[in-house]
Order: structure tokens, then C-alpha cells, then sequence
């Protein structure tokens, strides 16, 4: 009994609301969460203009934010893996963009994957690597955006630990399951309600359900063997490398399998979600990486960008020829 006394005396000191600072001005932080806040307001009119059912979307944004992502990523600042720089919006100890631009992340990537004529188990792959492709642009700017001795993101790892730009190397792959678990527990979700004939109940039911059951996966032991080999080897080594190596490989036998078969139509024009969101993303972070001076990161985040949107493009000119055919 003492000993479940000293946990929760420590989780209430780890979120301690009056000892938080709730803001700090650097113009960079700022913009940038600005725009993410845009772009979460555009995903939500995005939803209720173009969606049969937009409810059960709106949820699964909102359960992803607050019973899934937001969970985890405290845990992660309480456990003392990585901290953040205060934000406009702060919930807790993470700013909201974060777990807000992994759910439009999630939301967009899945709506494009279930156009390509994949099985349901690639689209939840797919969804995980344009997680990690994604990240890959964001967290190397993140760490170099320093202010004070603060970063707008900040690991904190033993030197000796495999990284990236001071990124764990097990960070990217972290994006695949935790994009991946979502979309595995939406399509689950998805797919009950529409067996129930699309009963308004179970539309409400299926979002929370869902990301506690993703979020239980993040923290089982399944994690820590996709990340690195848990527990036959420990983080920080080379298994870390062989885990992220893994997904270029996913998203090679995906692209093989796929070959271009289209099961609806891409454009821009009568679906800009994917553009909008990734574009407008990319776009920024190169921006600001520029701004930074930091053309090493810059050179590190093209092939990725190029990567994402090549199968894009490719996903638009698979539409095209079977329109015409």
C-alpha cells in the first residue's frame, strides 16, 4: 500500500500545475504551432464537409489526442525520456500540436491508403512508415530550435546511445507503431461500426475503446521488441538501426504488392487532404530549416520528403490511368 502512496505522491509532483510555465514567446515555436492548430482546423472541416459519417471521424481525432497520444506522450516527460518547450496550448507537460499532428497524420494517411488496393494489414503498415517518413523531417528541426538552453523538443539519452541529430534512433521507428497501433485499432473500429449498419451508438463507442486499446499496446512489451529487440537486446544499441532499417523494408514489399492498383482516385482536386496536410507540413519544416541554417538537416530530410511524395504522385498518376481506362 505505501509503495502505490510514493507513486501517486510522485505522479502528482510530476504534474504539479503550479509549478508549470505555461508559455514561452520564441516566434519560431509559435508559427509553426500556428500553423499545425490551421491545419487541425482544416482536417475538421475537411471531416464534416467530406465525410458520410463525420461524428465517429471527429472522435477518433479527438480520443487520439487526449486517451491516446497525449497520455503517452506525458508518461514519456514524466518518465524523463524527452521534454518540450512550452507551447500556445499546453496539456500538461506536452504542447497539443504534438499529439494534434499525429492524429491529422493518422486521419489523412489512412484516407489515402484505403484508396490504393492493398490489403487492410499494408494500409495500417503504410500508415505507420508515413508516420516515420514524416518525423523524420520534424524532429531533427525540432531539437535544433533551441531557446534559452531549452529546445522546442529535447531528448535526454546517455551519450554513448545511437542517435540521430540527438534523436534516438528508436524515436522514427516509434512513429510506426504509434501511427501503425492507431490505424489497426480504427480499422477495427470502423469496420464493427459498419457492420452494425452504421448505428450512431456504436459510432460513439468504437473511438475510445480503440485508442485505449492502441494505447495499451505502446506501453505492452510488443513496443520495445519492434523498437529494439526488447528484451534479448537493450535501447540504445545497434538493434535500434536494424528496427528502422525494417520499415523501408515494409514500405518496399507495400509498394511491390501495390504496383500502382488503384481501388479509388486520387487527385488534388477532388481530395486535397493529402496535399494540404503533408504539403503545407513539409513545406514549413523545410522553411524553417533554411531559416535555421541548418542545411545538414536539410539534406538529411529530402530523401524522405521525396520519398512521400513521390508515392503520392504515384498514387495520382495510377488514377488517372484508370480513369482512362
Amino acid at each position: 500500500m505505501d509503495g502505490f502512496m510514493d507513486f501517486f505522491k510522485w505522479l502528482y509532483g510530476a504534474f504539479d500545475i503550479s509549478k508549470m510555465e505555461w508559455f514561452i514567446f520564441v516566434p519560431e515555436w509559435v508559427i509553426m504551432d500556428i500553423i499545425i492548430l490551421l491545419l487541425g482546423v482544416f482536417t475538421i472541416g475537411f471531416i464534416i464537409k467530406n465525410e458520410k459519417y463525420p461524428l465517429p471521424k471527429l472522435l477518433e481525432i479527438l480520443c487520439f489526442i487526449f486517451l491516446y497520444a497525449a497520455i503517452y506522450e506525458n508518461l514519456a516527460t514524466v518518465m524523463g525520456w524527452y521534454g518540450f518547450g512550452k507551447s500556445i496550448v499546453m496539456v500538461f507537460n506536452v504542447p497539443i500540436t504534438v499529439p494534434l499532428i499525429e492524429a491529422i497524420f493518422t486521419y489523412t494517411a489512412i484516407r489515402f491508403a484505403e484508396k490504393l488496393n492493398i490489403k487492410k494489414w499494408a494500409v495500417a503498415a503504410l500508415v505507420g512508415v508515413f508516420g516515420v517518413l514524416a518525423d523524420l523531417t520534424l524532429d531533427p528541426l525540432s531539437l535544433a530550435q533551441v531557446h534559452g538552453g531549452i529546445g522546442r523538443w529535447s531528448w535526454f539519452i546517455a551519450p554513448g546511445d545511437v542517435n540521430i541529430f540527438g534523436v534516438p534512433v528508436y524515436n522514427f521507428t516509434g512513429w510506426f507503431i504509434l501511427c501503425g497501433y492507431a490505424a489497426v485499432f480504427i480499422l477495427i473500429g470502423r469496420h464493427w461500426f459498419e457492420k452494425s449498419g452504421n448505428n450512431p451508438k456504436i459510432g460513439l463507442i468504437y473511438p475510445p475503446l480503440c485508442f485505449l486499446g492502441a494505447l495499451a499496446l505502446m506501453v505492452s512489451p510488443l513496443s520495445s521488441f519492434i523498437l529494439w529487440l526488447g528484451p534479448m537486446f537493450s535501447k540504445g544499441g545497434w538493434t535500434e538501426y536494424l528496427m528502422f532499417g525494417l520499415v523501408f523494408v515494409v514500405l518496399a514489399v507495400i509498394l511491390i504488392i501495390w504496383r500502382g492498383k488503384m481501388k479509388g482516385i486520387v487527385s488534388i482536386k477532388n481530395d486535397p487532404s493529402f496535399i494540404v496536410i503533408f504539403g503545407v507540413f513539409y513545406l514549413t519544416n523545410i522553411i524553417f530549416t533554411v531559416i535555421a541554417g541548418r542545411f545538414d538537416i536539410l539534406l538529411f530530410s529530402l530523401p524522405f520528403i521525396i520519398i512521400h511524395t513521390g508515392i503520392y504522385i504515384w498514387a495520382i498518376l495510377a488514377s488517372k490511368k484508370k480513369i482512362e481506362t
